[in-house]
Order: structure tokens, then C-alpha cells, then sequence
């Protein structure tokens, strides 16, 4: 049954991305990007040997392998295995290699539960999702790149993965894949692997203070990889003074995140936060409390924390798990974030990253936001809700939206009077409240912020998947006819994806988006809200729900 859907997948045009089966492979998964030459189809594309594509890093010489024309190197190690007593610490610097190191196939993905994750067949078909070996020596990144030290000064990309702070990894989505914007753009465009869940962000400081970073250690990975672009871009034709970080979803949050860590300023100049507008991260004395649950759930005390170090690492997951299921249960209905999350610890994280205000640090990064129409679409896997009235809508987002709920709908069907029910009860539950209040945050500052609104429905499954959450990722890395399980492929995504991949481009390289195609793109101000809308006619727009938003406050 595992080789008969592969063999599908392989029909349909993905690729031999394992869904369930392993990692995707990186070059057939590549085979129909959107920038192949079909007059030199009969033309080798792939080349790679002993010789070829070999770079310098600060810890050793890499080959990789040129693909299309794009140089690729993929598992290059920035940091040292995060197990035994690295385990909770700060990353550490690789140990260097005296052999040319052959970086031609991902890192290993970071501890995570993988019990079921393909068991959705309706998410693992739509989301492609890869995964490769895992491990605590995750600490990877992969470059794409079209010339190597050629003393050319190109904008890098730095992508950070979405699945919150707990899942995912730099290879999740086919869309990740970094070959058609580095040709594209002429970019050079870096994804990486890092601590996720408690191993990121399991907070031991108030059990000792040989442990006071680890409530962050996930983001500081983050900033350990950005060292190693500042310190070694050069050598694969990046510019280390023009590094644009760039993440969706949970990474997104990362983006945000890094624009109040003391560590990482003046490590990236523009940021791109794609459905992930975080505002807030964890309290200290709540993070800080989730160690001592941990510790009391493995049965030790707090100078015996070395044995929590060397546990096998599922073992450790899953005593984590049941200590922050324990103190969700105990804090519900107080309105506070709890699991695994950065801290605002006052040292590693200097503030919560836009509340009250935004982070000084990062005061001159000019930020796109950009969301989705319908971040959650509740009939994306049940036919039926399409068919759904305003009165049962109501019915079902009660419990979400309480007294306000007649006041919400009606808001939402008043504004959007065009949509359907379903698609008002989608909209309301992936309202823009964070995009809008981040972005009214940020136009304070001195560098502007450019918001987005992404509504381009995919012709899928009977167009129940709408503008869902994920679904802007490929068009921004010109990669619609790579990721044909959100797009379909063809002209019709494509011509969108030109201009949304040439507007970050020119954003990537000089702060301002304009020039890529999109119509005129006006930086964002609370009494405008001018919004991009991302369609297959693009518009500005002010503020176009904000009677909505309204209803919500």
C-alpha cells in the first residue's frame, strides 16, 4: 500500500517525497520546477563529483551539488549535537572536519512526536509533509545558490519552517525548496532545522542557574544559524549585510521573536512574518513553572537534572508532554499561553515582541505581514459544512466567541456579503486581530511595515480548501507548479506567483517591496490599513474588514 501511494505521488508530479516512507528526495521532487528549460530537457541538468560545488566554511570545506544551475548543499552542520549535557544549552559551534564534507542530503529533523503523523490522509496529501531521519544533532541548514565566491553581493533569504515551536522542520513542504527563488531572484536562500518542543524551550532556570537560557535555546539555534550566514555567506555568493528572515506559521512567530533578541540584532535587516503575528510570547514565572513540573513528573530533584539530560530522547518527550498537559489543565481559562514557546525572560529575550510596543532592537527591519483569507476552512475534510445556514454557523462557533457570536457573524456577513456562510464562519475564525494590532504596533517605528492579504482559491477538492492556512508559501518562492497539492499548478497560480516572488525579491533587496509586479504597495498606517490583496487581481485595499474586526474586540 506504502509503494502504491508513492508510486501515485510519483504519477501525479510531486515528486518522491515518503509520506511516511522517509525524506523527500531532492532531486526527482525538483523535477518539474517552475523554471525548467524545455528546449534543454535533453540536456544533463544534474551535475556532481569530487570536484564540483565545493565551498569554504569557517569549520571546514562542503561539496554539494549543482542542480538546473543552482548550486545546492543540503545537512551543512552550524552547530554541534544537542544531546547528553549539550541537552537544554546554548547550541555550540560544530567541530570543524579536515575532509571535504559531502552535504548532499538533509539534516536530521528535530526531536518530535512522529506517533501518526501522516494520519490525516486528507493533510498529508494537501501538505506533502517530509520528514527524514530524527535526531538530536539537527542542527543543520541547507543553501541554494547560483554562483559560489564569485565576489557578488547577493540578498539572502533565511527561511524558518512553520508547525508552531513543537513540529516541522526545513524540508516540511515541498514549497520550502529554495532552487526557483535563487534562480528567479538571483538570491541566495538558506532553510534550517533547530530545537523544537522541550527540547527548545523546556524553561529550567528557576530549577538552576546553570540552566537559564533554555527556556530560549530553540530561538538561540535560530541565532547560531544566522552567525553562520554572517560568517560564511560569502563564501556561496551571499551578501551577510542583506539577510532577509523570513517564516510562516510557527514561523512567523520565530520572525517576530527574533525581533527582540538582544543576540540576534544586526544579524538580519528585513523580516517577512507569513501567519504568525506574535505579539507575545511565554511569562517566566509560567515557563519557569513548567520545568518543575517536568522535573517532578521524572520523579528527580533539581541537582539531579543531568539525568534529564541523558534520557533517550522519547522518553524525555513524552514526561514533558504529560508535565504541560498537566499545568494547560490547571491553567484554563486564564488566558495564558503554556507548552512550548520562547520566554521573555528580560536576557535572552529582551521584551515580549510587540506588546506593549515593538522591540527597540529591531526598530529600523522593515516587516511584511501577510495572512490568509481562511486560515482554518472547517469543510476542507467534510463536504457537508458547505451546505451550512448563518443560524447553524452560529451554533457552531458559540463556544468560541461566546455572547458576541450574533454580533460577529452578521459583522462578518455584513462586510463580505458576497460570501457564503461557510466561508464567513472561516473568516471569522481566521480573523486578522494579530496581523492588525502587530502592524498598528510596528508603524510606530522608524522602518516601515507592508501587510498582506492572501485569498487565491486553489481549484481543489471541490474548492472546499479556499485560502488556507500554508497555501501563500509556494507563490512567494515561485514554487506553484512544485507544490501542485495547493496550487493544481499551471498559468493560472503562476502568473500570481511571478509577482509575489519578483515583489519579495526587490523587498529582500532594498526594504521596499514595489517594482515586482504587484500594483502600487503602500506602507501600512493605523488610520489607512492599506492591504495588498493577493488574488489572481491584485488590489490595495483599506483596511477592507475592519468593521468586522470590530465586532471582535
Amino acid at each position: 500500500m506504502a509503494n502504491n501511494r508513492r508510486g501515485f505521488l510519483q504519477k501525479l508530479g510531486v515528486g518522491t517525497t515518503a509520506l511516511g516512507l522517509g525524506a523527500a528526495m531532492p532531486l526527482t521532487s525538483l523535477a518539474n520546477t517552475n523554471q525548467v528549460d524545455k528546449e534543454g530537457d535533453d540536456e544533463q541538468v544534474l551535475f556532481i563529483g569530487e570536484k564540483i560545488a565545493v565551498a569554504n566554511t569557517t569549520y571546514g570545506k562542503v561539496r554539494g551539488f549543482k542542480l538546473r544551475g543552482i548550486y545546492t548543499y543540503l545537512g551543512v552542520p552550524y552547530g554541534a549535537d544537542t544531546s547528553g549535557a549539550n541537552r537544554f544549552m546554548p547550541p555550540k559551534k560544530p567541530t570543524a572536519w579536515a575532509e571535504v564534507k559531502p552535504t548532499i542530503w538533509w539534516g536530521n529533523t528535530a526531536p518530535q512526536n512522529m506517533e501518526k503523523r501522516y494520519a490525516d490522509p486528507v493533510s498529508s496529501f494537501v501538505d506533502h509533509w517530509n520528514y527524514d531521519d530524527v535526531s538530536e544533532d539537527c542542527l543543520r541548514l541547507n543553501v541554494w545558490t547560483p554562483a559560489i565566491a564569485d565576489g557578488k553581493k547577493r540578498p539572502v533569504i533565511v527561511w524558518l519552517h512553520g508547525g508552531g515551536y513543537t513540529n516541522g522542520n526545513g524540508i516540511e513542504q515541498d514549497g520550502y525548496h529554495g532552487e526557483n527563488i535563487s534562480r528567479r531572484g538571483e538570491v541566495v536562500y538558506v532553510s534550517i532545522n533547530h530545537r523544537l518542543g522541550p527540547f527548545g524551550y523546556a524553561n529550567f532556570a528557576g530549577v538552576s542557574p546553570d540552566f537559564a537560557a533554555s527556556g530560549n535555546v530553540g530561538m538561540l539555534d535560530i541565532v547560531a544559524s544566522l552567525e553562520w550566514v554572517r560568517d560564511n555567506i560569502a563564501n556561496f555568493g551571499g551578501d551577510p549585510n542583506s539577510v532577509t528572515i523570513m517564516g510562516q506559521s510557527g514561523g512567523g512567530g520565530k520572525v517576530c521573536t527574533l525581533m527582540a533578541m538582544p543576540s540576534a540584532k544586526g544579524l538580519f535587516h528585513k523580516a517577512v512574518a507569513l501567519s504568525g503575528a506574535t505579539l507575545r510570547v511565554s511569562e517566566k514565572a509560567d515557563s519557569e513553572k513548567l520545568g518543575v513540573y517536568i522535573l517532578r513528573e521524572a520523579g528527580l530533584r533539581p541537582e539531579e537534572m543531568d539525568k534529564l539530560q541523558y534520557l533517550p530522547w522519547k522518553e524525555f518527550n513524552e514526561i514533558a508532554t504529560r508535565a504541560s498537559r498537566r499545568l494547560a489543565e490547571e491553567m484554563r481559562g486564564q488566558n495564558r499561553r503554556t507548552g512550548w514557546s520562547p520566554v521573555a525572560d528580560g536576557t535572552f529575550l529582551a521584551q515580549h515582541p510587540f506588546d506593549p510596543a515593538g522591540s527597540p532592537l529591531s526598530a529600523d527591519v522593515p516587516l511584511i505581514l501577510c495572512s490568509t483569507f481562511n486560515e482554518t476552512s472547517p469543510s476542507r475534510s467534510n463536504p457537508a459544512l458547505e451546505n451550512v445556514t448563518l443560524a447553524e454557523v452560529k451554533d457552531k462557533v458559540k463556544e468560541r466567541f461566546g455572547v458576541k457570536t450574533d454580533q460577529v457573524i452578521d459583522g462578518y456577513a455584513k462586510a463580505f456579503p458576497d460570501k457564503k456562510p461557510i466561508e464567513i464562519w472561516s473568516m471569522a475564525v481566521s480573523n486578522r486581530q494579530n496581523v492588525i494590532a502587530l502592524a498598528d504596533v510596528k508603524s510606530k517605528q522608524k522602518a516601515p511595515v507592508y501587510v498582506a492579504w492572501f485569498g487565491w482559491q486553489p481549484p481543489l477538492f471541490d474548492n472546499r480548501l479556499r485560502a488556507f492556512h500554508c497555501s501563500d508559501i509556494s507563490f512567494w518562492f515561485y514554487n506553484t507548479d512544485l507544490m501542485l497539492t495547493h496550487t493544481g499548478g499551471g498559468s493560472r497560480p503562476r502568473k500570481l506567483s511571478a509577482k509575489m516572488a519578483d515583489s519579495l525579491v526587490k523587498f529582500a533587496r532594498t526594504g521596499n517591496p514595489n517594482g515586482g509586479g504587484l500594483p502600487n504597495w503602500p506602507k501600512y498606517s493605523s488610520d489607512n490599513g492599506e492591504t495588498m490583496i493577493l488574488d489572481d487581481m491584485p488590489v490595495v485595499k483599506n483596511d477592507p474588514d475592519r468593521s468586522a474586526r470590530k465586532t471582535l474586540a
